[in-house]
């Protein structure tokens, strides 16, 4: 058990370097990481594009989030649409774009709990 909690708080120390060397938030990141799974968006868009995805994914997800948002489709078919808008934008590869959405998805539920509970402060 203590292995695990040692094991847990270096990840987390892991992370947070990660995210200052990129320049993101730890919200940011985990968006960013949700990004680049794809590897070939990767190679297409690159670092910097991914981070600028990333940054305004978080920004307009933050403005909009809700305790409730997860449970109403209606609001997630609207996140839906604002991530693709902001992936074509970017120039994300089309055949990727629904994986990336899913995902991105996932995450922004993951994260909108804290989210709405402080009032969309940054992390």
């Amino acid at each position: 058990m203590i292995a695990e909690l040692i094991d847990l708080a270096k990840q987390m120390r892991e992370g947070q370097k990660r995210g200052e060397s990129l320049g993101l938030t730890d919200d940011e990141v985990a968006f960013y990481d949700a990004l680049e799974t794809n590897d070939s968006a990767v190679k297409v868009l690159g670092e910097p594009a991914l981070k600028n995805i990333a940054r305004e994914l978080v920004s307009h997800v933050r403005k909009s989030v809700t305790i409730d948002w997860t449970l109403r489709e209606s609001a997630q078919a609207q996140f839906r649409v604002l991530v693709r808008r902001i992936l074509r934008k970017y120039g994300y590869p089309p055949d990727k774009q629904e994986k990336a959405t899913q995902t991105v998805l996932e995450q922004a539920k993951l994260l909108c709990g804290d989210w709405a509970e402080n009032g969309g402060a940054v992390s």
